[in-house]
C-alpha cells in the first residue's frame, strides 16, 4: 500500500514555540480521555483506533461526523499509479493538538480510476501530483467506503525528545535522507516521520497492514546514498 502525501508538505504558518510547549508540557489534569494523537488503541483483530476513529472499520462519513462537514474529497495521484481517494481537513483539533488531516479511504484501483475518469476538475498539487476533485455522483461512495489510512500534520513543531516522551521508543528507524527519519511502531500502526527541513508527519493505519507501509520505506531506503562522514 502506498499512501499519498502530496498534501502533506505544504508549509504551515504557525508559531512555533508556545505550540511545542503546548503539545509536550500539557497538565495530565486537562489531558482528554480519547483523541489525542498518542492515545492509539490496538483491537483484536489487528485493527486500531485513533482520534475515536477506528481504521479499516469507520468510514470517511464517520470522519466527517467526528471533525465536520467541511471535508473536500478528491483523488490524489503520481503518474501511472490509480492513487487514492483522500479527505483533507486543513484544521483540527485531536484533543488539545491542532493541526492537518489526510482521510484515505479503502477503494479498490478500478474504483478509483473510474472516480478520476468523472472527475470535472483535475489540477497539479505539487510537482507531477495530481488532484482530481471528485464529481458529486460519486460522494455518497467515497464517503461509505473504510478508512484504510489517517495522515496528521501537527502544527506543533516535533523535535525527538517529545516524540519519545509521548510514544516512547519506536521498534525501528528507516532514514530515507540526510533530514527525513522513520520513527516505526509496527504493534500500533504508526509512522512518525522527523523532517528537520519540513513538517513532521503522523500516518496510521491498521497494524495488520503495517508491513505494506514498511516496505515501501525500506526500498526507498536502500536507494539513498549513503550519508556523508563528518
Amino acid at each position: 500500500m502506498k499512501i499519498a502525501i502530496a498534501i502533506i508538505v505544504l508549509a504551515l504558518a504557525i508559531l512555533v514555540g508556545p505550540a511545542v510547549w503546548q503539545f509536550s508540557r500539557h497538565t495530565p489534569q486537562a489531558v482528554p480521555t480519547t483523541g489525542l494523537p498518542w492515545q492509539i488503541e490496538t483491537l483484536p483483530g489487528g485493527e486500531s483506533k485513533v482520534f475515536d476513529l477506528t481504521l479499516g472499520h469507520s468510514t470517511l462519513a464517520d470522519a466527517r461526523k467526528r471533525f465536520g462537514d467541511d471535508m473536500p474529497l478528491a483523488v490524489v495521484a503520481e503518474p501511472n499509479e490509480s492513487g487514492n481517494v483522500e479527505g483533507y481537513y486543513e484544521n483540527v483539533t485531536a484533543g488539545f493538538v491542532a493541526g492537518r488531516l489526510i482521510v484515505t479511504a479503502d477503494l479498490p484501483p478500478a474504483v478509483i480510476d473510474a472516480m478520476r475518469e468523472r472527475s470535472p476538475k483535475t489540477e497539479y498539487m505539487q510537482s507531477t501530483t495530481r488532484k482530481a476533485r471528485l464529481a458529486d455522483s460519486d460522494f455518497a461512495a467515497a464517503l461509505a467506503a473504510p478508512i484504510r489510512a489517517l495522515s496528521f500534520i501537527p502544527a506543533a513543531q516535533l523535535d525527538e525528545d517529545i516524540v519519545i516522551q509521548r510514544f516512547g521508543q519506536p521498534t525501528e528507524r528507516i532514514r530515507v535522507n540526510e533530514h527525513v527519519e522513520h520513527l516505526l511502531y509496527p504493534a500500533r500502526g504508526l509512522d512518525l516521520v522527523l523532517d528537520s527541513k519540513g513538517k513532521e508527519l503522523l500516518q496510521y493505519v491498521a497494524p495488520a497492514r503495517f508491513e505494506a507501509l514498511r516496505a515501501p520505506l525500506k526500498a526507498q531506503a536502500s536507494l539513498a546514498p549513503p550519508a556523508a562522514k563528518p
